[in-house]
């Protein structure tokens, strides 16, 4: 009689890398979160009013398909409802596309260093990652990237713009890869920091994805909208594409709540509120490149609510001084440092470490 091991998993799921949220600081210890690109500020009342609203219903399950929210966004978007896909963040809805489009000996191209649940999703697909280093400039390398297409590649990621160095893919070097890129492989733009782009030459993905039926767009409510906790991400895509991410939902994976909060933080009035609070971010953003560029820190150029600091080896080292004066950040170990812009207080300790860092 043979002895059991007890069960067995997949032997292609050994050496999934782990996903490392942001640090929160040590217990006790008072600090300021630059770790995760969180907003720092707290719902718009309106919203509590609507999240305290639904949690009243909270033993009924939620709408399957999350049809308040999708209603919503194809009125914002100006888009078809039947085009819009809503699930749990937009890390959900990447994981449902590489489900419903590649698995075993198909491939997933994208960027690297870039969003890095890409290489746990694909991984978990049992289909095979493709990384396209970036450029010099921290930046994806479109040419590359369209180049290392094979017949086997099922999906294209562009992370626009690209978390973690905030770099962005402007709208001639885009649409010129797009035309690239053969009818049977889908480009998953994913634009998860969209709401925070400046540079009138970044184009906007629903733009783009109207008349190329083999482009997709990710979005978050995560960031701009302060819903982080909540977890609502959508994809719009045509209708074909758009029922295959369906398929892979995870059902009820998008509560009430949060379906109530995404809701209400569309709504005209408060829609104003928050592009007004991502103004305020934009605009420490640009305070904090500028000294970090004063003090001599190489800062890419940034479009999202952070920024990338190639600290290289001295990475880990760097984190653990921040940290000790006040400000968690995330640390990418020998590579460089991403921090996300927070309140005021918070960027000023941050810059003050990071002055003395080359002082």
């Amino acid at each position: 009689m043979s002895v059991s091991t007890g069960p067995v998993p997949r032997a292609d799921l050994r050496g999934v890398p782990t996903y490392k949220p942001g640090r929160r600081g040590a217990a006790g210890q008072r600090v300021f979160k630059l770790s995760s690109n969180e907003s720092p500020y707290p719902p718009l009342p309106s919203v509590l009013s609507a999240i305290a609203e639904a949690a009243q219903q909270t033993n009924r399950y939620p709408d399957l398909a999350a049809t308040p929210v999708v209603e919503a966004l194809a009125e914002s978007l100006q888009v078809p409802a039947e085009h819009v896909v809503v699930g749990c963040g937009s890390v959900g809805v990447a994981t449902q596309i590489v489900e419903a489009f590649a698995g075993p000996g198909d491939e997933v191209l994208y960027a690297w260093r870039s969003f890095e649940a890409y290489p746990i999703i694909v991984q978990v697909s049992g289909a095979a990652s493709v990384r396209v280093p970036l450029t010099a400039t921290s930046a994806h390398d479109l040419g590359a990237m369209a180049a290392a297409i094979t017949p086997r590649t099922r999906v294209v990621f562009v992370c626009n713009p690209n978390n973690p160095t905030g770099t962005a893919v402007r709208r001639a070097e885009l649409e010129a890869f797009l035309d690239r890129v053969p009818a049977d492989c889908l480009v998953v733009l994913d634009e998860a920091y969209r709401e925070f782009i400046r540079d009138p030459e970044v184009p906007d993905g629903v733009s783009l994805y109207r008349d190329r039926p083999n482009v997709a767009v990710l979005r978050t409510f995560s960031k701009a909208y302060g819903l982080a906790g909540l977890r609502v991400g959508y994809a719009v895509a045509h209708e074909s594409v758009a029922d295959a991410f369906r398929i892979t939902n995870v059902p009820f994976s998008v509560s009430a709540i949060a379906q109530a909060a995404a809701v209400a933080s569309l709504r005209p009035e408060a829609e104003k509120e928050l592009l007004e609070r991502v103004e305020a971010t934009v605009g420490e953003r640009a305070r904090v490149v500028e000294s970090l560029r004063d003090a001599g820190w190489p800062v890419p150029e940034t479009q999202a609510n952070f920024v990338w600091l190639p600290t290289g080896d001295q990475t880990d080292t760097f984190a653990a001084t921040c940290e000790a004066a006040g400000v968690v950040v995330r640390p990418f170990s020998a590579e460089g440092t991403r921090v996300t812009i927070g309140e005021p207080e918070a960027n000023d300790l941050f810059l003050d470490v990071a002055r003395r860092a080359l002082g």
